[in-house]
């Protein structure tokens, strides 16, 4: 099988979509995030997605399939808040190496299915690694300007931890994603070589930012063209931008990696802006209409959804893509 480099120079490579879009639809309850293993848990687990892959397993094979039938050459594992940082929310902290595992092993047996029907279109599964709940950067209490909630060191073994688990599940590459403080993505990076080291594999590390509001910035402050420079050290498969914006309120912030970046350039954008009730309107049609400025202007090299966005949203980008040259990249980095 091609690596996934080779394949990038060759063409645009398509994300998926929104997991938690997806499984909203499920309506899933209380009960049903338990499932008989966690029926006497001690506190509310509804809302903790990243337990379906053990409790409802099945969903979240059905929403990487349907993914994958819309067009998706690479998918995410259910895995976006799989530290136990964000675990200890539901006291669910010792099961951060199994919940990470299933999620790879499920999203990896659906994509070597996919890959065996068409080998011309070898499918790919990114582990998912969020920003967590907490900031290395910044103090949570207004009052204390120098507080930290949690240090460099923590966040470093907490992504380590699900590092780990998601590579000996079957993850190809890590995506290190919805980046509001660098801080914590360089400790993520930092655990990822440490454990590459460790466990002699050289696994394809993806990086995506998430501009927060209209200032173009980074929630700890940071302007596209800076977070670029603070992960440029690292041997990168992709830098880019997800979350918070819409494809159009990006362009403008993918113009400035695409301009500056060596590496592969990724995007996946919300379905617009959330409206008065926190939901996304854009249609697949507005959406991918929009992501034609960035084939236009050759910003990207790798494209997919991020909140509100489905299969139909990534059909329509997966179709649109193929009008398109990927943008060069590998051959200004040999040039240098």
């Amino acid at each position: 099988m091609q690596s996934i480099y080779e394949i990038l120079e060759k063409r645009i490579l398509v994300l998926d979509g929104a997991m938690g879009t997806m499984l909203q639809r499920y309506e899933f309850t209380e009960e049903d995030f338990r499932g008989d293993r966690f029926k006497d848990w001690a506190c509310p687990l509804k809302g903790n997605n990243d337990l379906l892959s053990i409790t409802q397993p099945e969903a979240i094979e059905n929403v990487h399939r349907l993914y994958l039938e819309a067009g998706a050459d690479i998918i995410e594992t259910n895995t976006f808040s799989g530290t136990r940082i964000a675990m200890a929310d539901y006291q669910m902290e010792d099961l951060v190496m199994e919940l990470n595992f299933e999620s790879a092993r499920i999203a990896k047996q659906v994509a070597e299915e996919f890959t065996l029907k068409n080998p011309d279109k070898p499918r790919f599964v990114a582990g998912s690694m969020g920003p967590t709940n907490k900031t290395a950067s910044m103090s949570p209490d207004v009052n204390d300007p120098g507080f930290r909630a949690i240090s460099f060191e923590e966040l470093k073994d907490a992504y380590r931890e699900q590092a780990e688990g998601l590579i000996k599940g079957g993850a190809d590459l890590l995506l290190v994603e919805t980046v509001f403080d660098t801080l914590n993505a360089k400790a993520a990076l930092f655990a990822i070589e440490e454990l590459k080291e460790e466990l002699q594999v050289d696994i394809p590390v993806m990086v995506s930012g998430t501009i927060t509001d209209a200032s173009g910035r980074t929630l700890s402050g940071q302007t596209a063209e800076a977070f670029l420079i603070s992960v440029s050290h690292l041997p990168l498969l992709s830098v880019g931008l997800n979350c918070a914006l819409g494809a159009s309120q990006l362009t403008p912030h993918l113009q400035v990696l695409s301009d500056k970046s060596d590496f592969a350039v990724s995007a996946h954008p919300n379905a617009g802006l959330p409206n008065a009730f926190g939901a996304y309107d854009q249609t697949p049609e507005q959406m991918a209409e929009q992501i034609k400025e960035y084939l236009e202007k050759g910003l990207v090299n790798i494209v997919g959804g991020c909140c509100g966005t489905t299969p139909d949203h990534i059909r329509a980008i997966a179709e649109l893509v193929k009008e398109y040259e990927t943008r060069s990249f590998f051959a200004h980095q040999s040039a240098n």
